[in-house]
């Protein structure tokens, strides 16, 4: 009995981590991609979810007009998005949201909730910056990485679950019995650092969905580089190793924009047609935001390891799939 026991959860955990259950069209990228869940539950998630997390950021800033300022750039990008999307999107309940945290973060929830804390906002300099933020949140919405990540993580685990089983059935004296009890432990770690680099591959992938979304709109992707080296000074250099991080270090998101204005979107810069739109970004967002009383810091319980570590994406993921 245990040999058939020990290939069912095997080969069952492998058809669903290979992809070959769950598969479907990324509208963002048109690449196939593994997810459990239907657009239906990202969007119930986000409206179940989302009040709370805006109550625990702080509720939202006390000035309509820099909220208006943060729908109006997140309704253009996303209109963008989907007029480039791959697959057919359902409608979905979008909303942006300008946190009254001190936290420097952004986030989105699946379903198409997407966040910046004022904390970033008062750390950006132009608008093309927070097209930059804001596109790169919509991008992980469009590419529904939230339900990527959740599935991947329910695959994973299942793998590390069958392989458990099957060892604890087997013959304590056969090689499979003897090197097993070693070789859990050791794939735990590796599959651990496996989900990382998802984290990692979708945050660039993230970058460049927010780029393109923002050259649609006409603002200079040197802003989304400049994001970048904002996030690197406020950081002061701390952080994990980048191998052991949900996100790639800034230096590296920074090397990824480079090639990309060298490549792709050199046409973009010293170009007039493409601008970062600085004096419209300090009279509607920075100037009010200097009248507001100081902003309420987010609660402890979704602050980062790293405060200035954008976005939240995989942190956010990784409490939604607890509950």
């Amino acid at each position: 009995m245990a040999m058939p026991l020990r290939a069912m959860v095997i080969g069952l955990a492998l058809l669903v981590v290979s992809g070959l259950v769950g598969c479907s069209t990324n509208p963002a990228t048109g690449k196939s991609s593994f997810m459990l869940q239907s657009w239906e539950w990202e969007r119930a998630l986000a409206a179940q979810a989302g009040p709370e997390f805006t109550n625990e950021y702080g509720g939202e800033t006390p000035d309509a007009a820099a909220q208006a300022y943060v729908d109006e750039l997140g309704a253009k990008l996303t209109r963008v998005a989907l007029e480039q999307a791959h697959a057919e999107v359902p409608e979905l309940d979008w909303s942006y949201t300008l946190l009254d945290s001190a936290v420097l973060n952004a986030f989105a929830l699946p379903g198409g909730k997407v966040y910046i804390s004022r904390g970033l906002a008062e750390k950006l300099e132009n608008e093309a910056q927070l097209a930059g933020v804001l596109g790169h949140e919509v991008g992980h919405v469009m590419a529904r990485h939230g339900n990527q990540r959740i599935s991947k993580q329910v695959g994973m685990n299942l793998l590390l679950t069958g392989a458990a089983v099957a060892v604890g059935v087997a013959d304590e004296e056969s090689d499979f019995g003897r090197y097993g009890r070693y070789a859990v432990p050791a794939m735990t770690v590796g599959g651990n650092v496996v989900m990382l680099s998802y984290g990692r591959n979708e945050e660039l992938e993230a970058d460049g969905l927010g780029i393109q979304y923002m050259v649609a709109n006409g603002y200079d992707p040197a802003g989304q580089r400049q994001v970048m080296e904002i996030l690197g000074r406020e950081s002061g250099g701390s952080h994990p190793p980048e191998w052991l991080s949900t996100h790639p270090a800034s230096e590296t998101r920074v090397a990824r924009i480079n090639e990309m204005l060298k490549g792709e979107y050199a046409h973009t810069q010293n170009n007039p047609q493409y601008g970062l739109f600085a004096e419209p970004y300090k009279r509607r967002m920075l100037d009010r935001l200097a009248k507001l009383p100081a902003p309420t810091q987010a609660s402890a319980r979704f602050d980062l390891a790293d405060p200035v570590t954008w976005c939240a994406h995989c942190a956010e993921d990784a409490a939604l799939a607890s509950r």
